[in-house]
């Protein structure tokens, strides 16, 4: 797309209310955006080899899982969009596994579970990690054909062997599941400096990280799924009462799945992976937005005042329409069909928006009927020949389980606590399913011209984050300024609880939290209006996720130029290829 450079907050950034803390990163050739700045350089490395976007954002995976572990991990699942700028179409992938084949409700309650869902720490909530599959994939179908996955690898691994300086918010967060991880299983000081987290700027290796990555990319899909691995993996989760099996890893495999997507406001074209991810939630947001217009209950959405009490109310009581829907009906569509269609019709989205109240907000919002009418790393790569890739990985909460299969140097995640244990719900857990799934990375295009890579991690903060940042983007903020941006996020519980360890972690009509720069009178005036409105500060702003944007203009002479920007909440930045 041409930009009217016009229009953009660049010479001016005070036009913004809110001006960026940084400048954005200009590059013509490859460009990376990742919350880590050794894993940046991993993907940069892989740039200058002649991979493109898709194998620089496995180096970049890889890396993140040595540099970001509190995060991300082999041990997790992945979920990509990518943009073939020679086919212009957008294709994606699901990297999530399944429950083992053996897990039912009847024997999770055997087990002494007694609540609505899988504790996090119950090892019975591991689902198979698909992130391993994933990298494979990603490099074989989508890469260049110019670096094989040793090469893609070899970042990570050298960084895992050789050690590297841990960043400061890593090591904050390392430190907040120290006890996790040293009591979650016999291994856990594979995972520790010394039996403890390390500090900021303190050096950490890991040797048996590094194995595990040799072996995947000797041996590809084999190297995890089957061998040492797998057995290390099931080992400790039948030791701790699951029933994972080697066969349940066996016959693992990515899902290549045909994105869905949502044009809003006539412009722009938002794509998502589609279910078992929560994706669908942005565009359902996005939908009744529109029709709020249409019907004449809001004014242009971009012409109200950015993060005024009326916009950042209607931006709330629309999410909590959207997830009302989606959390209930998401789910693993091989096992159980999620109304996709049906729920991004413009008669049903019609219906939603009527039940908006510009004044106030709804007390209680459920789920309706279209049938019949958080931790987790997401960074963005482009390349030379126009390509982007928005990939994202997880352990889900933290260092997911904390448990460390003997060995191997990863901790596994803890997916399976996102099944409903109601029996006969769409979301319910069952054997050989994926569950409900938080992580999504996002693209939106012009046409069929690629405008945004872009994604905001961070559990149930992650839809929030799409609809936000995308709507900055569309004010004419720059990709820095529109992640600087203050934020809110609808019940992550508290700060001190995000990513569905325990909290109201979901829950839709629960409490809201709003970013320190948002003024205080506007959360007061939010909270007359009836939402349970309180203040996310200091550490405690990661509720509101973490995000990375790489936008594609043309300048005036006819040049590509990639325009990224990389969260301040994070330790990343962007950098561009030369």
């Amino acid at each position: 797309m041409k930009i009217d450079w016009d229009k953009v907050n660049y010479p001016e950034p005070a036009l913004s209310r809110f001006p960026s803390r940084r400048s954005v990163v200009f590059g013509t050739k490859g460009v990376v955006s990742a919350s880590q700045p050794l894993a940046v350089e991993a993907g940069l490395e892989i740039l200058r080899k002649g991979g493109n976007a898709a194998d620089a954002a496995v180096a970049v995976s890889a890396a993140l899982n040595v540099t970001e572990p509190c995060s991300c991990g082999i041990g997790g699942d992945a979920f990509c969009l990518f943009y073939d700028a020679k086919a212009k179409t957008v294709k994606a992938f699901n990297g999530s596994g399944r429950s083992p084949a053996k897990l039912t409700i009847d024997y999770a309650r055997s087990q002494g579970v007694t609540g609505n869902s899988i504790p996090a720490s119950n090892l019975n909530c591991v689902t198979v990690p698909g992130a391993a599959a994933a990298w494979v994939d990603t490099v074989e179908k989508l890469g260049s054909g110019n670096v094989t996955l040793a090469d893609v690898l070899a970042p990570a691994i050298r960084l895992a062997e050789e050690g590297h300086p841990v960043s400061e918010i890593t090591g904050y967060s390392w430190k907040r599941s120290e006890k996790l991880i040293q009591n979650a299983s016999p291994n856990g000081g594979e995972m520790l400096l010394d039996g403890r987290a390390p500090r900021p700027g303190e050096v950490i290796k890991l040797p048996n990280l590094a194995q595990t990555f040799r072996a995947v990319a000797a041996e590809g899909k084999a190297g995890y799924y089957k061998g040492r691995v797998a057995q290390a993996i099931v080992d400790l989760i039948q030791s701790k009462g699951g029933v994972m099996e080697l066969e349940d890893l066996a016959k693992h495999d990515t899902d290549w799945v045909e994105p869905i997507s949502y044009t809003f406001n006539e412009e722009v074209t938002v794509y998502e992976c589609p279910p078992n991810g929560q994706g669908l939630t942005a565009l359902i947001a996005l939908g009744i937005l529109d029709q709020l217009e249409k019907q004449g209950k809001i004014k242009s959405l971009l012409e109200m005042e950015f993060n005024s009490p009326e916009y950042l109310h209607t931006l709330v009581e629309t999410l909590r329409l959207a997830f009302a829907d989606t959390q209930y009906y998401i789910s693993d569509p091989a096992v159980r069909p999620v109304p996709v269609e049906e729920l991004l019709s413009e008669q049903y989205l019609a219906s939603r928006a009527k039940l908006f109240n510009p004044t106030k907000t709804n007390p209680e919002v459920v789920h309706g009927n279209p049938l019949h009418s958080s931790d987790t790393v997401y960074f963005t790569v482009s390349d030379q020949w126009g390509n982007a890739c928005s990939y994202i990985q997880s352990n889900y909460a933290g260092f997911g389980t904390g448990a460390v299969p003997k060995g191997c140097g990863f901790t596994l995640q803890n997916r399976g606590s996102n099944f409903n244990l109601t029996a006969g719900h769409p979301n319910a857990l069952e054997p050989s399913k994926r569950p409900y799934h938080t992580i999504i990375p996002a693209m939106a295009l012009r046409g069929k011209e690629l405008f945004l890579s872009y994604g905001v991690m961070g559990g149930f903060m992650q839809p929030q984050g799409h609809v936000q940042v995308l709507l900055n983007m569309l004010r004419g903020f720059t990709p820095q300024a529109a992640l600087d941006a203050p934020r809110f996020c609808i019940s992550a519980g508290s700060p001190e609880t995000q990513s569905g360890q325990t909290g109201s972690a979901g829950d839709i009509n629960s409490e809201v939290y709003f970013e320190e720069g948002i003024p205080d009178e506007v959360v007061e005036k939010l909270k007359a209006m009836g939402h349970d409105a309180r203040r996310a500060a200091g550490y405690g702003r990661a509720i509101v996720g973490r995000g990375q944007i790489i936008q594609q203009v043309i300048d005036p002479a006819g040049n590509r130029v990639w325009v990224a920007g990389s969260d301040p909440r994070a330790d990343g930045h962007a950098a561009a290829q030369i």
